[in-house]
């Protein structure tokens, strides 16, 4: 019995530029409608599902570029022609549908299309590829690996590997009440690893010789590996200081550490924050959101000023001076006093702030002390190539990488997710065969009072800011430039033209064709 055909557009009322979303009633009398999205590919029309398998992003509000569909949230892309992943943070492909175009009007059939699974891109059954490290990029790498065609084990080893989640929404959501830590996002179905015949070990590793390609994990498990990736991200630096490990103290990793800080909040107001990183900030608008009072302490004149200069971190630092939040700049901790518990912090200045919990945000460090037969950098990271490779068939990818950013002059580490999970599908796919190199535009997104800001591309020391649009309203774009390109992009509510920029970044852009491709 052939499909059902849907008369869902006309083809002439479809835009080049991003694709149509069309809600279809589903064949059975009771079914739901399905939201489907058309994209105009030359003289012929794709049908997917409409949203992003990441987080649910609207694919309709991105845009169409370099043959790619764009997600306005987090920019992950997808091939126009199949639905194909491309680019994380979504871990696997769109749903496919039939369409078809008779006299002007546009068809699907609401059964999806099943895709053939992937010939092995090499002999795979006897050999071990070993993940260590269970975040967002040992989740992509698992499933890169596979999507490439590797068959034979893969063995993925970390405190999270029974199920890799979301950290990112521990400090955008969790803290304010808006996402209990149980229910943040896993990265992957449920059901993915037993489909994909993954193993996991909830055991951190202590020990991994890359000469002898043999690792030990703190339960007794040994793995000899034919090829590993180590994806351990960062440590959270602690607080060395006298009262450092009173009790609420905390640091926020995990989703045990969101939870351990949601009790100490319980009946308790004064919050201090010991740094205006990323995290710490975030921390301080989820936390408001709660009324409660927050102090940021911390060194520097404004938030942010080494990512987007000072004219921006100011911007961040008036948007949560306005909801509430108390900054003690070009301070730093000397002492946490209480009996068991904190009750204040005392400033290297002498100045005393009354403190029922105290956050630490003070960055991370590569977590790599496990290794041996490779040598680490002075700050404990790994020196890989553009296939992300650290030394023979060890690859590394995410916080502890130092790689080369196309179109840089020298090797950069980035803390952020995305990036972790681009590095990973390289250095899956290198694993199983299937050669690969970085090429990606580094991109991440932060959360305060509502309002996301993007962050696209990678420049140190600006030479100059250009902005386009109204930056004390938070609706803006910047480009921060560097020997006459555009280096990177900040950007508030201008999701369309950060999805084309994300395309088109991936080679060197003057500021007049960002600003036109942004505008387009």
């Amino acid at each position: 019995m052939s499909p059902t055909l849907h008369k869902v557009a006309r083809f002439a009322d479809l835009s080049a530029e991003r694709g149509t979303r069309v809600r279809v009633q589903g064949d059975d009398k009771d079914a739901k409608e399905i939201p489907i999205l058309l994209i105009r590919d030359g003289d012929a029309v794709r049908a997917y599902t409409a949203d992003c398998p990441h987080a649910g992003g609207p694919l309709e509000e991105g845009a169409i570029c370099n043959g790619r569909i764009v997600c306005p949230w987090h920019k992950g892309t997808f091939d126009v022609r199949d639905g194909s992943l491309v680019e994380p943070p979504p871990l696997k492909a769109l749903t496919r549908y039939d369409a078809s175009i008779k006299d002007g009007d546009v068809y699907v059939s609401l059964q999806p299309v099943e895709d053939s699974a992937p010939a092995a891109t090499s002999p795979g059954k006897d050999k071990t590829m070993l993940i260590v490290g269970a975040g967002a990029a040992g989740a992509a790498a698992c499933a890169a690996l596979r999507e490439a065609g590797f068959d034979g084990r893969i063995v993925l080893a970390g405190n999270d590997a029974r199920e890799p989640y979301d950290r990112t929404s521990l400090s955008k959501f969790t803290l304010a009440g808006d996402l209990p830590p149980d229910d943040v996002p896993p990265l992957l179905d449920p059901d993915f690893f037993e489909k994909h015949a993954i193993d996991r070990i909830e055991s951190q590793a202590v020990r991994l010789d890359a000469k002898d390609k043999h690792a030990e994990l703190a339960d007794g498990t040994k793995i000899d590996y034919d090829a590993a990736l180590v994806c351990t991200g960062g440590t959270p630096k602690t607080l060395r200081i006298p009262g450092g490990n009173l009790q609420h103290v905390h640091l926020l990793r995990t989703r045990d550490d969101a939870r351990a800080i949601l009790a100490s909040l319980e009946g308790r107001k004064r919050v201090v924050i010991v740094g205006a990183s990323f995290i710490g900030m975030e921390v301080a608008s989820c936390l408001r959101k709660r009324k409660l009072d927050v102090t940021i302490v911390a060194p520097g004149k404004v938030p942010f000023a080494k990512q987007f200069g000072e004219r921006i971190g100011e911007m961040f630092k008036r948007l949560h001076e306005k909801n509430g939040v108390v900054f003690r700049m070009n301070a730093r901790v000397s002492a946490l006093r209480g009996g068991n518990a904190v009750r204040e912090v005392l400033l290297e200045s002498g100045e005393k702030i009354a403190a029922d919990v105290v956050i630490a945000g003070t960055g991370v460090e590569p977590a790599t002390h496990f290794l041996s037969g490779v040598p680490l950098e002075d700050d404990g990271g790994l020196t890989v190539d553009s296939g992300m490779l650290a030394a023979p068939s060890l690859y590394a990818a995410g916080d502890i990488a130092h790689f080369p950013l196309p179109h840089a002059d020298a090797s950069v580490r980035i803390e952020h997710w995305r990036v972790a999970q681009q590095h990973a599908r390289v250095a899956a796919y290198n694993m199983a065969g299937s050669a690969r190199t970085y090429d990606g535009v580094p991109y991440f997104w932060t959360f305060h009072y509502d309002k996301t800001f993007d962050y696209l591309g990678h420049v140190k020391e600006p030479d100059s800011i250009e902005i386009d649009g109204d930056l004390n309203a938070q609706h803006f774009i910047a480009y921060l430039m560097k020997d006459a390109r555009v280096g990177a992009v900040v950007a508030c509510e201008y999701d369309t033209a950060v999805c084309r920029l994300a395309e088109a970044m991936r080679e060197p852009l003057t500021l007049d064709e960002a600003r036109r491709i942004a505008n387009a």
